[in-house]
C-alpha cells in the first residue's frame, strides 16, 4: 500500500513538472496577445477605414495558466493584463490594465505554439476553434 502511494506521488510529481516545463512563456503570450490584435485590427480597418500605425504592448502580467485538453493537444487558456499603446496618426492612445484570455496550443512535434481563437454559433453549441500559428 506505501509503495503504491509513493509511486502515485512521484506520477504526479513527473506530470506537473512536465506540464510546468511546457507552459508557454511571457514572450510566446505576448507574441499571441499580438496576433489577436492584429486580426482584429485588421477588421477594424476594413469596416471603419482607420488608420492605424501599429501597437505596443507593456507590462504583461500572467495571472493564470491553466493546462487543459482541446483537439487532443495540450492547451493554456492564460489570462491576465497588459498596457496597450495604439499608434494612430496623430497621437497615441493609451490603455492601461486591459485584460487578456488567450488559449495557446502546443503542437504535436512539441516545437510550435498556435493561438486558438473560440468561435460559437449560439450558446448551446460547442465552440469551433480557429487556428493561428504564432511566430
Amino acid at each position: 500500500m506505501v509503495r503504491l502511494i509513493i509511486i502515485m506521488s512521484l506520477l504526479g510529481l513527473l506530470t506537473a513538472c512536465t506540464t510546468s516545463v511546457l507552459a508557454p512563456t511571457s514572450q510566446l503570450v505576448e507574441k499571441a496577445i499580438a496576433l489577436q490584435l492584429e486580426k482584429t485590427q485588421q477588421q477594424l480597418n476594413q469596416q471603419l477605414d482607420l488608420d492605424f500605425k501599429g501597437f505596443e504592448i507593456h507590462h504583461l502580467a500572467i495571472a493564470k495558466k491553466q493546462p487543459q485538453t482541446i483537439q487532443n493537444l495540450i492547451t493554456y487558456h492564460v489570462s491576465g493584463t497588459y498596457d496597450l499603446i495604439f499608434k494612430l496618426p496623430k497621437r497615441q492612445l493609451k490603455q492601461p490594465q486591459k485584460p487578456f484570455d488567450v488559449y495557446l496550443q502546443l503542437q504535436q512535434e512539441g516545437k510550435t505554439w498556435r493561438l486558438l481563437l473560440p468561435q460559437k454559433e449560439d450558446k448551446d453549441t460547442k465552440p469551433v476553434w480557429h487556428s493561428y500559428l504564432i511566430q
